[in-house]
């Protein structure tokens, strides 16, 4: 039973930024109430409204890994991982974005698959083999018939954006080798919970992962976990290792068990601690409104950093404009002279004199903290405060 325990009002699409928001229409902003759920039998969290993909990941989505250092250099530590533990003869990447993972092995070892054709046009450029298309069955089936079996498939915060995971799985399966290895990386939801950071919630998440939840999924398509790795990324996230449950040359690693355990004590099998999560978020709002709030009333003047999907599910649940926000900045060249969905805050290029005169900051890229504090030492010690919502509403 799928019972819902988060209501985040109605929200844009994420990844939509508008050219205009005077002359905007309602048609062209379309909303969607993004509420959340908890199947009590599968231990999967999930949206209630999915939106069919072509609506999200088009010829101009905007999101490219390889604007955040953090995100490449954890890419670039992978792949020395990948290669070493697994030593892969052929590497498939389920969402491959612009190639910032890909780059790291040779070009006759990777094929890629990624729907938004504005990205696979990255890669294609450098040399990859890409398909531009959405993972399903029959991709799985035109790959194996040309390449045969892969050894080892990885997708980082994609395989969660696809409806029907019976068919994600089933289709890995299909072209996964008998001895071969699946990775997925997506934010961990047992961080998601400690931190309060229900801005992993936005219409291209339709789930969100546990290890316990992974588990059970995964064991009806005869994979089981062997491995898992704790990172950093997005805010917390966890890096799952999988194999076929009749591979017996992988042994399974304590770090499974160890996980798993460490869910059950936190209470991620019971409904009661996603409804304790839900009015923890309640209460987020209305503190980070009242920072604001009292902020604006000094006549200080606040910026957003980092024009993200995760600042845009903020934005519209606590209804936060530009009598607020004055602008965000941000290095993404596709967001540029754009506004927020949903939002009349315009998105300006990244230039360190926009911070000139600025008494605050809100993070929207709150994950990327530490790297933006290294880039922002001027404005720190100028006196200029930064706002963030995770894991508390607090000015720091």
């Amino acid at each position: 039973m799928n019972k819902k325990f988060l209501d985040l009002g109605y929200q844009p699409l994420a990844n939509k930024y508008l050219k205009s928001y005077k002359n905007l229409s309602i048609k062209k902003n379309e909303l969607y109430r993004l509420t959340v759920g908890f199947n009590t039998k599968t231990k999967l969290v999930s949206l209630f409204n999915k939106i069919p993909d072509k609506k999200m990941f088009d010829n101009s989505y905007p999101y490219k890994s390889s604007m955040s250092k953090t995100m490449t250099d954890s890419f670039k530590n992978l792949s020395v991982k990948i290669k070493k533990r697994f030593n892969p003869k052929l590497f498939l990447e389920i969402g491959s974005n612009d190639g910032t993972l890909i780059k790291n092995f040779h070009k006759n070892k990777v094929l890629c698959v990624e729907p938004c054709s504005n990205l696979a046009k990255i890669t294609k450029k450098m040399g990859y083999f890409t398909y531009d298309n959405y993972w399903n069955l029959k991709l799985a089936k035109k790959i194996k018939a040309k390449f045969n079996n892969v050894d080892v498939i990885y997708s980082a915060n994609t395989l969660t954006h696809i409806n029907n995971l019976t068919e994600v799985f089933k289709s890995i399966t299909h072209i996964l080798d008998k001895d071969g290895v699946l990775i997925i990386e997506d934010p961990s939801f047992l961080e998601c919970i400690k931190k309060v950071s229900y801005d992993q919630f936005y219409n291209e998440h339709i789930y969100i992962f546990s290890a316990l939840s992974l588990k059970k999924l995964i064991h009806a398509f005869d994979l089981e976990l062997f491995d898992i790795d704790k990172l950093d990324t997005h805010g917390g996230s966890l890096r799952y290792f999988i194999k076929r449950i009749n591979n017996n040359k992988i042994k399974i690693k304590n770090s499974v068990s160890k996980q798993i355990s460490t869910e059950l004590k936190f209470g991620l099998a019971n409904y009661l601690t996603y409804k304790k999560f839900g009015i923890s978020v309640k209460k987020s709002k209305i503190d980070l409104i009242k920072i604001f709030k009292e902020i604006k009333n000094k006549n200080k003047k606040i910026v957003g950093y980092g024009a993200t999907a995760k600042a845009c599910t903020v934005l519209n649940y606590c209804n936060i404009d530009n009598e607020i926000i004055d602008y965000f900045v941000d290095t993404t060249p596709d967001k540029y002279n754009k506004f927020m969905p949903g939002k009349n805050i315009k998105i300006k290029r990244y230039e360190k004199t926009l911070l000139d005169n600025v008494d605050y900051i809100y993070l929207g890229a709150w994950n990327f903290k530490n790297e933006i504090f290294k880039k922002e030492i001027s404005f720190i010690k100028k006196g200029g405060k930064f706002i963030t919502h995770v894991p508390k509403p607090m000015i720091i």
